[in-house]
């Protein structure tokens, strides 16, 4: 089964909307007591009653050449739009408890120090995230680290820790800005390439009768999976190198009932502007259609709700 939340909430007008104070429209397919909204890229939102868990938040999205031919441009400066971050925090549409950071790199880790200072949030990640973020200012009274396997159990949620992998790409298979990389506070990030890859995790967020299970790359490790049945996968595009991508994932996991696409957007474009690139949401969503017919395949605009 197949369908899509795009024609309900269009991109543009649910960003505007918000802005504007109006609520978000919320996509009632299921009965939990859970509500996913997609930020864009691997940047989702989690409710559970009243707190909030947030993957990967990056609203800033500035430009860096990530889907030409020649390939993100690595001294790209690193900024943050405080304003368009503030727009959603002080009208009350972007809150935090928790910030969930599946790995380093600039498309996922570099608002989240000054979300975690806005919001007071609890983050967690690796010694390299929290190095890197440590450096670029977030509270470190809020960095708690992970290494996977941790399986933690908070007010009306539970947040479980996995050892992941970063996707391989190109000919070589090679991870983006690889590497780990602990700083100390004097030594800022500046550019892109300064936010390595510091190791990858993946997280499994429980609550309101619903499971959600998050990777930040396409890529994983099969044995961490052993006996999950979450209700929802947040399914990365991609995975080309990796042998079986979509249909050993969606073996090991006995076939969840949802699959949202997640990390398909051109991440060059604002927010509100939600565009794939090279077509690799068609090929995710036929993947899914092979491997694991009995999973509805959820595709979400910028700022879509979707209820599991």
């Amino acid at each position: 089964m197949d369908f899509s939340r795009r024609g309900l909430f269009g991109a543009g007008a649910a960003a505007a909307a918000i802005l504007a104070g109006a609520p978000a429209a919320a996509a009632a397919s299921g009965t939990s007591g859970m509500t996913l909204r997609w930020w864009g890229n691997n940047g989702w939102e989690i409710r559970v009653g009243g707190k909030t868990i947030l993957i990967d938040p990056w609203l800033t999205r500035f430009k860096t050449g990530t889907y030409t031919p020649a390939g993100a441009d690595p001294r790209t400066p690193l900024s943050v739009n405080r304003a368009l971050i503030d727009g959603y925090l002080d009208r009350g549409f972007l809150r935090a408890d928790h910030i969930l950071v599946t790995h380093g790199h600039y498309d996922h880790l570099t608002d989240v120090p000054y979300l975690a200072k806005r919001t007071g949030a609890t983050v967690l990640g690796t010694e390299t995230h929290l190095s890197l973020m440590a450096a670029l200012g977030a509270p470190e009274d809020q960095l708690s680290l992970a290494t996977g396997g941790e399986d933690l159990t908070f007010d009306g949620y539970s947040i479980r820790v996995l050892r992941s992998l970063h996707s391989a790409v190109g000919t070589r298979a090679q991870v983006p800005f690889p590497g780990s990389r602990p700083l100390s506070r004097r030594d800022r990030p500046r550019v892109i390439a300064d936010l390595v890859e510091g190791g990858t995790l993946a997280y499994v967020v429980s609550g309101g009768g619903a499971t959600v299970l998050n990777f930040g790359g396409s890529n994983y490790v099969e044995s961490e999976l052993t006996g999950l049945r979450p209700d929802v996968v947040l399914l990365p595009v991609g995975g080309s190198k990796v042998t079986g991508y979509v249909p050993r994932l969606l073996s090991a996991l006995g076939h969840p009932r949802y699959v949202a696409a997640t990390h398909w957007d051109d991440f060059d474009l604002p927010l509100g502007q939600a565009e794939d690139p090279n077509g690799g949401l068609e090929v995710l969503r036929k993947a899914v259609a092979a491997a694991s017919p009995g999973s509805e395949f959820v595709v979400l605009d910028h700022l879509g709700e979707f209820v599991p």
